[in-house]
């Protein structure tokens, strides 16, 4: 097979629904069975651990504090059949998965969020230079439905994926409470939330279409003693840029701590 998924979390839940829509060679396994489910769902193969790892691409869906034991445990297949393992694990380098594995592995490392599984995700990925460029053109090729795909040095990965992988669940919290401001004032709340995720779209659509600095989007909005200005003062007041990048910061520093 094409591709094996070892664990089938939301994560690398997501990756399986944007990969089948390319290629249905795909077995997924996981510890618990839960992903027999997605499997059916996608149309898919579920299979044993040993399944999994003998595929020519494996997606390592573990966490990182698991990964060494379950790399330790399959090495003999690897090492025998040398596919390129592509770890979507927070914090783990493309040379440490390579030493897990037991060297002499290709390893592509990529940092995806959950938007994939919709078509509208961001993968960041970096590789060492035993992936040939085929082989890589080839799965960003298979990735194509999951969203944007972007090459970055390894050196800032950690704090892009706290911008790509963690923003989403930033930017839920922000919809929330978006759409809660309207509920509050008697938007029936089917309403408010369909209003707050277009609106988010629309906004985050401006920025990708135009190139705007997304400050001079928000001066247009902002009309000199407005309502909108008004909302801005409160953000404003209440360190909203500043709470934003805290918490960047915050998930920076647990992606190193995940890391060693």
């Amino acid at each position: 097979m094409k591709y094996g998924f070892i664990g089938c979390g939301n994560m690398g839940g997501a990756i399986a629904k944007a990969l089948s829509q390319s290629t249905r060679d795909i077995v997924l396994t996981d510890r618990s069975g839960k992903g027999r489910q997605l499997a059916q769902t996608l149309g898919v193969r579920y299979g044993s651990l040993d399944e999994a790892a003998g595929c020519q691409r494996i997606f390592l869906g573990v966490k990182p504090q698991q990964m060494a034991a379950v790399l330790e445990q399959l090495q003999p297949i690897l090492q025998k059949n040398k596919p390129v393992l592509i770890s979507m694990a927070a914090g783990l380098e493309v040379n440490s998965i390579y030493a897990m594995a037991g060297g002499n592995i290709p390893v592509i490392r990529i940092m995806p969020n959950t938007p994939v599984a919709v078509g509208k995700g961001v993968i960041l990925y970096c590789c060492n230079d035993l992936v040939t460029e085929d082989v890589l053109a080839d799965t960003l090729n298979d990735l194509t439905f999951a969203g944007l795909l972007d090459r970055v040095d390894e050196s800032w990965m950690d704090a892009a994926c706290c911008v790509s992988g963690c923003g989403p669940a930033y930017a839920y919290m922000f919809l929330e409470a978006l759409a809660q401001g309207g509920i509050n004032w008697g938007v029936p709340k089917e309403q408010a939330l369909q209003y707050a995720a277009a609106t988010l779209s629309g906004a985050a659509q401006m920025v990708m279409e135009t190139g705007e600095d997304p400050l001079s989007l928000r001066d247009k909005v902002c009309s000199p003693g407005g309502s909108t200005i008004e909302g801005v003062k409160v953000l404003d007041s209440h360190s909203f840029r500043e709470t934003v990048t805290d918490c960047i910061a915050a998930a920076y520093r647990r992606n190193k701590e995940l890391g060693k």
